[in-house]
């Protein structure tokens, strides 16, 4: 299963201006949103200690939901949760959750908002380790991403026995909403798994 979006592009050496076809995975196709986050972030190996902290925690967030729902929402959690700075996230107080339960620009789950400061504190904890967050992550895949090589969609799994124990790992560590389908949806997002399909431009 397989699906084309045309572009337009200039081929220098004649001038020539036409139209060539790429071919993506078929689940980002229909919105723009979801089509540049597929051509430009999902499956981009990520070791930035912040942005994999953010990305595990609108992957909780999605829990439940289609990860568009997130996507579009997603200034919106930067703003409403300090551009997910750890340390502030963590010392959230009562009137923090009451605030964020009233603000419309996230998904307003008292128990997902709630994760989201066990987790800081989880992750802040670990930060102040010998091993960073992110050290941590790609050990598991002993550096670099795990390269699939799935041709429709129904062959991606949506958990594996990887996932499994990083999850396991996790939630021993204290981090919450982090069960084996979203640790595996959150290495697909961070490249720590490609899953692009084979014929897709970006694979």
């Amino acid at each position: 299963m397989s699906a084309k979006h045309n572009i337009l592009t200039e081929v220098s050496d004649s001038g020539y201006t036409g139209c060539m076809e790429l071919t993506r995975c078929p689940w980002c196709l229909g919105d723009a949103l979801y089509t540049a986050y597929h051509d430009e972030e999902w499956g981009v190996p990520c070791t930035r200690d912040q942005a994999l902290f953010e990305a595990l925690i609108l992957d909780g967030a999605q829990a439940g939901l289609s990860w568009l729902t997130i996507l579009r929402r997603r200034q919106g959690y930067r703003a409403a949760f300090d551009g997910f700075n750890a340390q502030k996230i963590a010392a959230y107080t009562e009137a923090d959750i009451t605030r964020l339960m009233g603000d419309a620009r996230i998904i307003r789950n008292r128990r997902k908002i709630e994760s989201a400061v066990t987790n800081a504190q989880s992750y802040l904890a670990m930060m102040n380790s010998p091993v960073s967050f992110s050290r941590w992550l790609w050990d598991w895949v002993d550096g670099k991403p795990i390269v699939n090589h799935y041709r429709t969609l129904p062959e991606i799994p949506a958990s594996t026995e990887l996932s499994t124990a990083i999850s396991k790992e996790l939630k021993q560590r204290g981090f919450t909403f982090v069960g084996p389908r979203i640790v595996y949806a959150f290495m697909q997002a961070s490249g720590m798994v490609n899953d692009h399909l084979v014929d897709c431009f970006r694979y």
